[in-house]
């Protein structure tokens, strides 16, 4: 097995190969496997890696690598509050909202034009396009 590092002399950090984490470090899991359980990582650093070779990466000889952290220490998730709703809706509506014609559509404004595409090409937006009204 080319990426079995369990003491973390080669890595740095104990590395297991893909698919054989949960046989032999049964009590680490991923920030995916822990969401899937209500948990979140206890600490900010890992405490082992996953390490495989993939064709999708072209960074780092097609080697990939995801963290692994500590079943026990893990968190509870933080609750979705009513006022953390509310922020990321108004977040939300302002990446929706023309600085230009001050409308807002059922998309993201792309970052690129500063504008909504209709604006840019010195248009009017299509109904489709806006939000129906609240």
């Amino acid at each position: 097995m080319t990426f079995l590092d369990p003491t973390g002399a080669r890595y740095g950090l104990p590395t297991y190969p893909w698919g054989a984490a949960w046989i032999l470090a049964d009590q680490l899991a991923t920030r995916k496997q822990l969401a899937a359980m209500g948990l979140r990582p206890g600490t900010s650093y890992a405490d082992a890696q996953l390490m495989w070779r993939s064709r999708r990466s072209k960074k780092n000889g097609g080697v990939r690598t995801a963290a692994l952290y500590r079943i026990d220490r893990a968190r509870p998730k933080e609750e979705f509050t009513p006022a953390r709703e509310r922020a990321l809706a108004a977040a939300m509506r302002a990446r929706r909202t023309c600085p230009t014609c001050e409308r807002v559509f059922v998309y993201v404004i792309p970052t690129s034009l500063g504008q909504c595409p209709a604006c840019q090409a010195g248009e009017t937006p299509e109904a489709w396009e806006m939000e129906a009204a609240a």
